[in-house]
This record gives structure tokens, sequence and C-alpha cells, in this order.
């Protein structure tokens, strides 16, 4: 199954508040990085043991690690849970950033680290999301048509 496929699947198979918002973030990511590296990681570990939430991934940046390794990951990363969605913005350096600068314009979410977590679209700004998305993209050191 394709990358495309499996996340059409993985959306198609939420509840349908939580399918519509989805939807709806998917395409408004989509829209900030049109030429992006699509990513699905199923949340399962490579003995196939469940280790979180399923999570859509786009864009590409290479993580460095302490030791000097690398590894490719997404920039932007979007996933359901248990009390609504997660919206993941990767590769920004100060672990505060995110909440200083949008947490309090954002509404009913909690901002930590790296994560943007809320219970539907309707309780949040979606103008000041796109906002950190955007700047997201840019912190994180890879454009986002790389592929």
């Amino acid at each position: 199954m394709s990358v495309k496929d499996e996340i059409k699947e993985y959306i198609a198979g939420q509840p349908e508040a939580k399918r519509s918002d989805m939807q709806e973030l998917h395409r408004i990511i989509q829209g900030i990085m049109p030429e992006c590296k699509l990513w699905f990681l199923d949340g399962k570990d490579d003995k196939g043991k469940t280790v979180s939430n399923p999570n859509i991934g786009y864009g590409l940046q290479t993580i460095k690690y302490a030791g000097g390794k690398t590894r490719e990951f997404y920039q932007i990363g979007l996933s359901a849970n248990t009390t609504g969605i997660s919206v993941y913005i990767m590769g920004i350096e100060d672990k505060k950033y995110l909440a200083n600068t949008y947490g309090k314009k954002l509404g009913k979410a909690s901002v930590t680290g790296y994560c943007i977590k809320f219970k539907s679209l309707k309780d949040i700004n979606i103008d000041i999301l796109e906002a950190a998305i955007r700047d997201g993209v840019e912190q994180s050191g890879t454009k986002s048509d790389h592929r």
C-alpha cells in the first residue's frame, strides 16, 4: 500500500468529528508544504508491538544525535489521540519556543516542547496553528520541498 493510501485509510478510520478535522489539517499542511515527502508511521516497533499512536509526517529533516549519528525524520507530524489531535512541530531547538510564542494565542490547546494538542479544530485559532507550522518548517533547517 502506498503512503498516500495508508494516510487516507488512517484518516478514514477515525470517528467522524476527528476525521473531518484531520482531513482539514492534512489539507492545510499540504498547502503549506505542497511538494513535501509524506510519511506514515503505524506506531509499531520492529517486532510489531504498538509503541505509539500512528502518525502522518510531512517534510524531511536530518536529526543529529549526541553520538554523531543522524536520522531522517519528518518536520511536521499529525496524530489522533484519545482526547483529540496532536500536531508535532519537529526541529525547533528551544523547547519553550512554541509555548511562549503561540501558546496563549492558540485557544484551547496544550503546548509542550514540540507538540500542540487539542480536542478539535473549533477549539483553536487555525491561523495561529498555521503560523506555528510555517515557523517550524523554517526553523527545522531542511526546506519542505526536498524529497
